[in-house]
Formats: C-alpha cells, sequence, structure tokens
C-alpha cells in the first residue's frame, strides 16, 4: 500500500546542485516518514530505520523545473488498516497540518475525520511538531538556504491533479531559528482557534487582523482547568459575532522570537478576564 506524492524544486534550468538537492530530498523523506509513522503508531520515531515498516521510494522524475515522484509505502498489515481507517484525504490533511504548525503557520480548518485523528494523538501531536524541527526541516531547507530554490511537497491525487501539502523557502529556514524570549509582555487578545487536546491554538491580538501562534509550553493535561475553561470559553463567546462585540482576554506571555524581532508564538504564562 503507497501514497504518491512529489517534491518540486524551483530551478532555471532543471537541475539542482546534487549535495544540496539531495539533503533536501532526504529532509523530504524524513518529515514524510516522521508524519506517518507517528499518526498510525501514535509513536514519534526518533530516526528512521530501513527496516521501519513505514518507507519512502524514489520513482521517476519529471519535468518542470527539477521535480520527482516518490511513494509513502507501508509493510505491515496492522498500518495499512490504520490507514484504510483514516483515510488517505485525512491523512493528506494531517500531513500539511503538521507541516504548517512546525512552521508557526495558520493552518486550514481540519475535516472532521482529521480533526478526529489529531485530536486521538493528544500530547503525540506536540511531539511530532518537536521532532520535526530538529534535523527534518532543517535538512529541506537546504536548497533554499544554499541556492535560494523553493521546493514544495505535493499529493499525486493522479496524473492530473497534484495538490500542494508544503511550500519551503528562505523565508521559512529563517522561522527554524526563531527562540523563546525570557521578556514577558501583556498583551489583549482574543482566541481564535484552540485544540483542546494539546493547547495549541491562534490568538488575535487587540487592534491587530493577522492571528499569531500561541501555547501554554508545558503539557496540557498539567494545565489547571480553569485556564482550560477561560480560554475554551472566549473561543466559543466570540465565534461568530461582530469584532466589534469581542470579549478580550488579559494575557502575560513570552514571546518566541525570530533574529530580526518578528514573533512567531506565545507562551501564555498567566491571564485575566477583561
Amino acid at each position: 500500500m503507497n501514497i504518491n506524492l512529489d517534491l518540486l524544486i524551483s530551478t532555471p534550468d532543471d537541475s539542482v546542485d546534487m549535495k544540496a538537492g539531495l539533503a533536501s530530498m532526504q529532509g523530504v523523506s524524513d518529515a514524510v516518514r516522521c508524519i506517518a509513522e507517528s499518526i498510525l503508531t501514535e509513536k514519534v520515531p526518533e530516526r528512521q530505520s530501513s527496516k521501519s515498516d513505514v518507507r519512502t521510494s524514489l520513482k521517476k522524475s519529471f519535468k518542470g523545473s527539477y521535480g520527482h515522484i516518490f511513494t509513502l509505502d507501508l509493510y505491515s498489515d496492522e498500518l495499512k488498516r490504520k490507514l484504510r481507517k483514516i483515510g488517505t484525504p485525512a491523512f493528506i490533511e494531517l500531513f500539511s497540518y503538521f507541516i504548517n504548525e512546525s512552521l508557526y503557520r495558520e493552518t486550514n480548518q481540519l475535516s472532521e475525520k482529521a480533526q478526529l485523528t489529531l485530536n486521538n494523538l493528544g500530547e503525540t501531536a506536540n511531539k511530532i511538531v518537536q521532532q520535526l524541527r530538529i534535523s527534518a526541516l532543517e535538512n529541506i531547507h537546504e536548497i533554499s538556504t544554499k541556492f535560494n530554490h523553493d521546493i514544495q511537497i505535493r499529493y499525486r491525487q493522479n496524473r492530473d491533479i497534484q495538490i500542494v501539502l508544503a511550500n519551503f523557502d528562505n523565508n521559512s529556514a529563517i522561522v527554524l531559528k526563531a527562540t523563546q524570549s525570557p521578556q514577558r509582555i501583556e498583551l489583549e487578545a482574543v482566541i481564535t482557534r484552540l485544540n483542546i487536546h494539546t493547547g495549541n491554538g491562534r490568538l488575535q491580538i487587540q487592534g491587530e487582523d493577522e492571528t499569531v501562534a500561541f501555547g501554554f509550553g508545558i503539557e496540557y493535561k498539567e494545565v489547571n482547568v480553569k485556564a482550560k475553561k477561560v480560554f475554551s470559553e472566549n473561543l466559543d463567546y466570540n465565534n461568530g459575532i461582530d469584532r466589534e462585540k469581542w470579549k478580550y482576554l488579559k494575557i502575560t506571555v513570552s514571546p518566541i522570537k525570530l533574529n530580526d524581532g518578528r514573533i512567531v508564538k506565545y507562551i501564555v504564562k498567566a491571564f485575566n478576564e477583561n
């Protein structure tokens, strides 16, 4: 059983530096295998082995910048059964979700089946994101940081339809260098998205139009019940009402910043209802 994918490196002449290209391809393979194995086994692998029941296989190349088809292959009947239960569409959604989460990007609303699978992963979902940042995503960006080539991972639904699952470029490479500041700041914000199983979500600061990722910096089971209730109730209250009527939370946070000062995520330290 396999899933058909491809990677596309944007180059002007259908060729790519071999060393950097191979490093990026290795990163793609590691990311795909990490996400797949974690979802299907509910355990995050620290390293990929050639003996694993979840592997990737290179297939043929194709024209159009530098493109290469590959497959995600399952060699275990149990894992095949789990994938059939989840369904390929939901699995593909989750692949895109985890890549975007690891790069602090806002994700699309998941389908019911994909969301249920994510919920069942619980804290494992956070561990997947952490593992992707260790090496896979840095390797993927090798071709971007050294040669300024963009790269895509796509799902090949059929010969004519390829769905982009993830984009990588110099900007996303910079995000991997984000570090948490010891600084604590106060802000007023509404909760626009919240995963009640992981504690991660998005918030929108008063007066701003863009949302920013947030989390609690500890396993969600360690967060006190009052905090969980306040954040989920704020999301429910503001859902579907006019912005002028939004109810804001006063939150003390520690920002995760890029070298240029941009904030990609807030870690919640304390809160007060406004």
